[in-house]
């Protein structure tokens, strides 16, 4: 397809993953095998679909079977940059970061994926698990008070789908090149909703460094003087969306922790793996009571977060919750 002699193959994300980056003489391409190929011919399509109207992106180099070839955006993950980062560059890293989602989602306005990719998170089951993720924070502080409406929750989080999202923004799933050019990748999930769900794959991820009041202020910088909605609703959407995407990290890490113990952070960072590790939890946890606390609808959360991050803090620093 390239015309070239492949010098060298390597596996930026370790062995076991989908993609594989590909060396030659002048240049390096990421080669992509999804499990499934329709996720492939997906992700294929919206790159091409993007690629006009935004450079925030890996380009689609084209399509082999069921293997995806791609531009390599570069070998310096985001989530290893910002934690080795000074806290200034850790705040222009993540607004960077978010300005390049939204731009992205300007892209995908200007196309007919909005018109043709699937909603997500459509499912009642799936709504319904993502509120049930509220459960998570009974072992640190009792019971959920008679307060929160889990009905109410399901309500707002429910959303016809409207907008471009990504999916997966983790902190992992971003690059720099040499220049610093910052691109996200790994658009095989991508379809529509609210549009917030992005920041909140973001912002919800354990590895990022930044507290919560830091990254509200930078996204209410980055976000659209009248959005859908209004600024308001949207910071709400935003609030709320994020609580229980961070549950839903929360009870994937405590579930690795169970099964594997855990973890240094280096390998967590090295190999884009769950953050199981007290520190990564305890600040996820500090995140989630922020956010908690800017709604009416997960206020009474807060301190059920902010219990949790005791705990992981007592695991830091004890061994022992």
């Amino acid at each position: 397809m390239f015309g070239q002699r492949v010098t060298e193959v390597s596996a930026p994300g370790g062995s076991g993953r989908a993609s594989l980056r590909f060396h030659f003489q002048d240049q390096t391409v990421i080669g992509t095998l999804r499990p499934n190929f329709r996720r492939t011919h997906l992700e294929a399509h919206v790159l091409r679909a993007l690629a006009p109207h935004c450079s925030d992106i890996p380009l689609c180099l084209g399509v082999d079977g069921a293997v995806l070839f791609q531009s390599d955006v570069g070998s310096r993950r985001l989530n290893t940059e910002l934690f080795t980062a000074t806290p200034t560059r850790q705040v222009a890293l993540t607004a960077e970061a978010i300005a390049a989602i939204f731009r992205i989602q300007a892209a995908a306005r200007k196309t007919t994926l909005c018109d043709t990719l699937p909603h997500l998170g459509n499912n009642p089951d799936w709504l319904r698990n993502l509120v049930e993720g509220a459960e998570t924070l009974v072992p640190f502080a009792g019971d959920l008070p008679d307060s929160f409406d889990a009905a109410a929750v399901a309500g707002r989080l429910t959303h016809a789908g409207l907008q471009f999202v990504k999916w997966d923004c983790r902190t992992g799933n971003a690059a720099l090149d040499p220049h610093d050019r910052l691109r996200w990748f790994d658009f095989e999930y991508a379809g529509l909703r609210h549009g917030a769900e992005d920041l909140a794959w973001l912002i919800g991820d354990e590895s990022q460094p930044l507290d919560g009041p830091m990254l509200e202020a930078i996204i209410s910088d980055a976000l659209d003087a009248d959005p859908p909605g209004g600024r308001e609703d949207y910071m709400d959407y935003l609030a709320v969306y994020t609580v229980f995407h961070i549950l839903q990290r929360l009870d994937l890490i405590l579930s690795e922790a169970r099964s594997r113990g855990w973890l240094k952070i280096q390998r967590v960072l090295d190999r884009d793996d769950v953050g199981v590790h007290p520190q990564f939890a305890a600040h996820l946890c500090r995140v989630g009571a922020h956010f908690a606390d800017r709604s009416r609808l997960t206020a009474m959360l807060t301190a059920h977060f902010t219990a949790a991050a005791a705990t992981f803090d007592r695991i830091l620093k004890t061994g022992r919750a």
